[in-house]
């Protein structure tokens, strides 16, 4: 048992939380008179090297870290009792239940609340991915995730303001703690907690992404009420049955946070984020799409489909303008010619007949050229997580393969070409490399803007740089 007061300054109060070997304490800086968390890790015959290599982790990584939703760092020291000798990590109170014991108690969240959570914890996890290096936290779970009761201040504002006022969120317990940086050339340990781990993290590694799995499966113990353990799984997948009405946008985006498959789960908290307040665009916009494009993309989280529409030279507003307007022409012209009698010069409406030909000729030719545009060439390229696909189709009734699919996992590399002839730099086109299979996006008719804008999105999307080829095809 640890005695009641610490390097002579800190009363315990209680504890808060024991495992083997360590305990969470709350006590009173007998200095400030504020309350405080102390960390203890005890030198008791179950010590193992990893629990010292962790704790001091933890230490120095809240020592780095400054974030209002963290435990702030105050100090960490070795002691010493007659009974036992150990270490202590001093970091800031927090007044709040967790996520678990909020459930436990039996609060229910609805959708906008749980959206309110993800949204508050994404914010800080992507604090933590862009430190230098960035920091894992590897056990996010709902007893770690600390949400503080609304205020009576708060709560009336959010009243009047019908704002939905949920309380601050908080990301507790770097016990677990890992930096890509400590990974480097030494043996990690396996940490975490079952039903919260994604795979990899079995294995001992552990990404950024890692953390995202961990938020998704806490995100389903609040929608609902079970630990994802408990749950049924079909190919490592959690299969879980809302208890409360969930959108299917938001639906699908806890199925891609959970993603057994890294390659197939949400990368970044940014682009999680993203994911989730804009679901349309995937999360995974680069640039905006270009005013006026045709250009068609659509982007889900298992597949990404571009459509390419035919050259047109006239729009088919234009088409349609010239065509009407050549009718009041007409009409004025025999209106000329009757009043002042010309048709006798010219051998009665020969002239007449002529002119109405030539202008009727032209309408058709733009009402042709409309008609035509709709049913020429599209150009459609699709790849999803088992393929990529490049086709042509007319009227979005015949549709044949311009190229053989080649799988998913094949595609290797994506090429902007930029090509020059006897007039001079030509718009650039679009390559991608599946093993020696290549897809070429002929986008001469594109505008730079355009072509930029879908290189970017299918960068993004395949997480693959885009590199530069110059050709000249003189």
């Amino acid at each position: 048992m640890v005695e009641r007061v610490l390097k002579e300054r800190y009363a315990i109060q209680q504890c808060l939380g024991k495992n083997t070997g360590r305990q969470t304490l709350l006590a009173c800086d007998l200095q400030t008179q504020e309350l405080l968390v102390i960390k203890i890790l005890t030198f008791s015959a179950d010590f193992q090297w990893d629990d010292l290599k962790l704790f001091k982790r933890e230490a120095t990584t809240l020592q780095s870290l400054s974030h209002p939703a963290i435990p702030r760092y105050l100090d960490h020291f070795e002691f010493q009792t007659p009974k036992t000798k150990g270490l202590a990590l001093v970091q800031s109170y927090i007044e709040a239940k967790s996520l678990a014991e909020w459930v436990e108690s039996g609060r229910n969240f609805n959708e906008k609340e749980i959206k309110q959570i993800a949204n508050k914890l994404l914010e800080i996890l992507i604090y933590l991915q862009h430190q230098n290096p960035p920091v894992i936290h590897r056990d996010i779970k709902p007893s770690n995730i600390l949400l503080a009761d609304r205020s009576p201040l708060k709560q009336k504002h959010s009243a009047l303001n019908k704002g939905g006022w949920l309380g601050e969120v908080y990301l507790v317990d770097f016990g677990s703690v890992q930096t890509l940086a400590a990974r480097e050339g030494s043996t990690v340990t396996v940490v975490g907690t079952y039903g919260y781990m994604p795979p990899e993290q079995f294995g001992g590694r552990a990404v950024p992404a890692s953390d995202l799995y961990g938020l998704g499966a806490t995100l389903i113990y609040l929608v609902t009420g079970v630990h994802p353990a408990e749950l049924p799984q079909e190919d490592l997948r959690i299969n879980f049955e809302p208890k409360i009405a969930l959108s299917s946008d938001f639906v699908d985006w806890l199925q891609w946070m959970t993603e057994p498959d890294l390659n197939s789960r949400l990368t970044t908290a940014d682009r999680a984020l993203k994911a989730l307040k804009k679901p349309e665009e995937g999360g995974r916009s680069v640039l905006g799409k270009p005013a006026q494009s045709r250009v068609k993309l659509k982007k889900t989280r298992n597949s990404l489909e571009i459509v390419i529409p035919p050259y047109q030279l006239f729009s088919v507003f234009m088409c349609y303008f010239l065509f009407f307007i050549s009718l009041p022409v007409l009409y004025f012209l025999w209106i000329v010619f009757i009043y002042n009698g010309w048709y006798t010069i010219f051998y009665g409406y020969e002239l007449f007949w002529a002119i109405a030909g030539i202008l009727g000729v032209i309408s058709v030719i733009f009402l042709l050229e409309s008609t035509l545009n709709k049913s020429a060439k599209f150009i459609r390229l699709r790849i999803d997580r088992e393929q990529i696909s490049f086709t042509s189709d007319r009227l979005g009734l015949v549709r044949y393969n311009l190229l053989p699919p080649s799988p998913r996992e094949a595609i290797c590399k994506l090429q902007l070409i930029e090509s020059f002839n006897t007039y001079g730099r030509r718009p650039r086109d679009i390559q991608i490399w599946a093993g020696t299979q290549e897809y070429k996006l002929i986008t001469r008719h594109l505008s730079d803007a355009e072509i930029d804008w879908i290189a970017g999105e299918l960068s993004e999307w395949l997480d693959l740089p885009i590199s530069q080829s110059n050709m000249d095809d003189r």
